[in-house]
């Protein structure tokens, strides 16, 4: 779609603005603390300055012109799911994003909570630190993933925080950090190679050290979960353990049949066997998505940073597929909810470089041998939510975490499962490091 030079000059001015806004006022108080470990450089600013979203209204402005301006391609042919996102019920979410929707609200509910920025490693890091009025907390970072965002946790943080006011005990009670990932929301994006999970691993060790915990539990779905089993793996001191909700518990011989696009082998029960046809669907019929961005992330980004309809139809079609919703994400996500984490990558120009993360890591995050699970040394709980990509057997997860401690099944929620039902979600965390506290 080719824009007008105005628009374009519109736009330039507001990436401009935009990168101005996320500095933080040269009068903003700073909190200084060094890491218990050290910093990787010892040059490094490990100040850690308060941080308020501020998105100019230029680039607002521009972004709904783009909306407005949109080419919509054909109607499907077929009357489902099955060749991608459908055109009717997509532009009437896509007209309600360019007329009515209000980032200045969701603007809103992320500055309502305390929000930082520090520099590890070579690169600012966004996060959110909420501290529990009751005493012992225990220390807690949360990593979301893809297309997420932290718009995923902040469900969680009040029960979380405060289990007293959800139905909890003040003995549950966790201090809660949530990062955005090098490259997504307003952490600075990698102009290397380099940002994976196991990097990521090590800056979030930097970054509990920093706020002063001498000791914390991670939890992590989607790519989050890999970032906590890469935690795990490294198990640096102070870490006390994990919980995932998206585990990596396929074996080897399960992995090597469907890469094979064989039937599921004989000899498996019932869950097992449910576990291996939903990994084949999504091998052979759902991703597609990933494949491009492993393979092509940059090819995929000049679609992605120059088309909003585009980039909210590439989200759309995940948010349908992962949730708990039967195909229709409004039953589980408000239009809000999912527009303010799309609208937070258009504003930001992240698409492109979350994609990248895929084309870092490049492997199965659901094979226990890629991911390495026999080597994570700390306690391991895992949740299995009905909407995950699979349901993963616990016969599973017992040989693919010979440290498991916590398993259960749950009834509702799906793949972003914070973000559909974080009471429950609350619930398990809770649950899953009792023992550890």
């Amino acid at each position: 779609m080719k824009s007008p030079s105005r628009r374009l000059a519109i736009a330039a001015a507001a990436s401009v603005a935009a990168l101005a806004s996320f500095s933080l006022p040269l009068h903003a108080q700073t909190q200084t603390l060094a890491p218990a470990d050290g910093p990787r450089n010892a040059a490094e600013d490990l100040s850690i300055r308060p941080f308020r979203a501020n998105i100019p209204e230029a680039a607002i402005a521009d972004m709904r012109q783009r909306i407005a301006a949109a080419r919509w391609p054909d109607r499907e042919t077929v009357n489902d799911r099955s060749q991608g996102v459908q055109l009717a019920g997509f532009q009437q979410l896509v007209r309600y994003w360019g007329t009515d929707y209000d980032w200045r609200k969701a603007e809103a509910r992320l500055n309502a909570y305390p929000q930082f920025v520090t520099r590890i490693d070579g690169l600012d890091i966004h996060f959110i630190h909420v501290r529990s009025r009751h005493p012992n907390a225990m220390p807690l970072i949360v990593t979301h993933g893809w297309p997420g965002s932290v718009f995923e946790q902040l469900k969680i943080i009040g029960p979380l925080t405060d289990p007293t006011a959800y139905g909890g005990r003040a003995e549950d009670a966790f201090d809660v950090v949530i990062p955005s990932m090098p490259g997504y929301g307003f952490s600075g994006k990698p102009t290397g190679t380099g940002w994976g999970p196991e990097r990521m691993a090590g800056a979030w060790d930097v970054l509990m050290k920093r706020l002063g915990y001498d000791h914390y539990v991670a939890q992590g779905g989607d790519w989050g979960s890999v970032v906590a089993q890469a935690q795990g793996r490294q198990a640096p001191r102070g870490l006390l353990g994990i919980h995932v909700n998206m585990p990596a518990t396929v074996p080897a011989s399960i992995a090597k049949a469907l890469k094979a696009g064989e039937p599921a082998p004989a000899g498996l029960s019932a869950k097992e066997k449910a576990a291996y046809e939903s990994m084949n669907r999504l091998y052979t019929r759902g991703g597609g998505y990933a494949g491009i961005m492993v393979t092509r992330p940059q090819t995929l980004g000049y679609s992605l940073s120059d088309s909003p309809v585009g980039q909210a139809a590439f989200f759309y079609d995940k948010f349908a597929d992962w949730t708990y919703s039967g195909g229709v994400p409004e039953r589980t996500l408000s239009r809000d909810e999912m527009l303010d984490d799309i609208t937070l990558y258009w504003l930001t120009n992240t698409a492109t470089s979350a994609s990248q993360l895929y084309w870092e890591n490049n492997n199965n995050n659901f094979n226990v041998v890629e991911q390495r699970t026999r080597e994570i040394k700390v306690p391991v709980g895992v949740t299995v939510f009905p909407g995950e990509i699979y349901q993963a057997p616990q016969s599973w997860a017992k040989k693919a975490y010979p440290r498991l401690t916590y398993f259960n099944e749950v009834d509702k929620g799906g793949h972003f499962a914070a973000w559909e039902e974080p009471q429950l979600f609350a619930q398990e965390l809770r649950a899953a490091f009792k023992s550890l506290r």
